[in-house]
């Protein structure tokens, strides 16, 4: 039977690594993640795990050494935020392409300069292009159950790609919940063994991973890489059922929340839906027609399906908590691909909000649900929220 307890966001992630029991573990500290892998290293100083802990001196090194040791058999994780993340870019491109099933926790951080230590997503949409599968958790149970669900998914053979699982700083990482955790044992049975066909350290049948390849090869390898990206794609939803069984819970790509009958809608990911919610809640209440769509699932991404779900709507708006120089926010311009080819295009409105942990309440999430029923929108013109002259 599952067990309810009183955990912050990194908690529960630390506790979904507890049940994975990683052969290897590999620590760097860095503002908001830091408690994931402090609370980690107790579980291994208790000999709650047998995990080998690797403390380290950068980001850099993390990530390589966990790559090193994915190569060799083993089951390897680390964690990160923001300027570690970026630190960690060179090896963050490399893992995907040398088909490493890595699970990387990542506390969402804004991205200096200035320095900043609060949330936004700019650290994870700066490496959204590189062939990470990327989750994005709402909430502490998210975060716990997304780790679960990205080890599987990792290591599935017709995926074989690093998953990064988020969740906001601050907000998520260091705010308590209540978060129900599965039996250690329905846990275990649910990830299974790693089991590669091929590693280094398998003496009897040696290979060679990350050969140089020129033009005569590097081309058919990053094909293969892309392949393998869009086949989590239905991959995730498996894994996602068979998870279902056990928390009660669903994996969809993107959660939808009272939109049956909605005219307006917006799409948010991550900790502002939460609150977003609250306001559909006491607009419904009042007659109003409004709905939200969270993605979960942000790479790879579901074109088709939210396509179909957009649809259905007069007007969306995009808020999204990253900012893309000199282009159209990150969300928002994935949203406008997926209705690329749609013959009944709802109107849209982007909307970039909380760079550097700038808080989001609940009047400004109904001030734009007011916008878009008044059909006061312009999609070629990006607007803010909370931002000062």
């Amino acid at each position: 039977m599952a067990k309810l307890k009183a955990f912050t966001g990194a908690q529960a992630t630390a506790e979904a690594m507890r049940q994975v029991n990683p052969d290897v573990v590999v620590a760097y500290p860095i503002t908001p993640q830091t408690p994931i892998v402090e609370f980690f290293a107790q579980f291994v100083a208790d000999g709650v795990v047998d995990t080998e802990m690797v403390p380290i001196e950068s980001e850099f090194s993390a990530l390589s050494a966990v790559v090193g040791a994915a190569a060799a058999g083993a089951r390897a994780m680390c964690a990160t935020s923001s300027q570690g993340l970026a630190l960690m870019w060179e090896i963050v491109a490399a893992a995907p392409g040398l088909r490493l099933p890595i699970v990387m926790p990542v506390v969402n951080r804004a991205l200096s300069a200035p320095i900043n230590i609060h949330c936004d997503h700019s650290d994870t949409m700066g490496t959204a292009t590189l062939g990470w599968i990327q989750i994005y958790s709402e909430n502490a149970q998210e975060a716990y159950e997304n780790t679960l669900l990205a080890l599987k998914l990792a290591e599935h053979p017709k995926v074989l790609l690093p998953v990064m699982v988020m969740q906001d700083g601050f907000i998520v990482s260091h705010g308590v919940e209540t978060v129900k955790i599965l039996e250690d044992e329905e846990a275990k049975k649910f990830i299974g063994e790693r089991n590669p066909d091929r590693y280094l350290l398998d003496v009897k049948h040696p290979y060679t991973i990350g050969p140089l390849a020129l033009p005569d090869y590097y081309f058919e390898v990053k094909r293969q890489q892309e392949e393998a990206i869009w086949a989590a794609k239905e991959v995730y939803l498996e894994v996602g059922e068979e998870l279902s069984k056990l928390t009660g819970n669903k994996y969809p790509y993107f959660e939808e929340y009272k939109t049956e009958d909605a005219e307006v809608a917006i799409v948010v990911l991550s900790s502002a839906a939460g609150t977003a919610k609250e306001v559909v809640d006491e607009m419904r209440e009042q007659g109003y027609k409004v709905g939200l769509i969270k993605p979960k699932l942000f790479r790879p991404f579901p074109y088709k399906e939210m396509r179909v779900a957009l649809e259905k709507f007069r007007v969306v708006g995009v808020l999204d908590r990253s900012i893309a120089f000199g282009a159209y926010a990150p969300v928002y311009t994935e949203i406008r691909n997926a209705l690329f080819e749609s013959e009944k295009k709802p109107k849209l409105q982007s909307y970039v909000f909380g760079l550097g942990g700038r808080d989001i309440f609940k009047e400004d999430i109904r001030k734009v649900f007011e916008e878009l029923l008044s059909n006061n929108v312009d999609s070629q013109t990006q607007k803010y929220i909370g931002l000062r002259g």
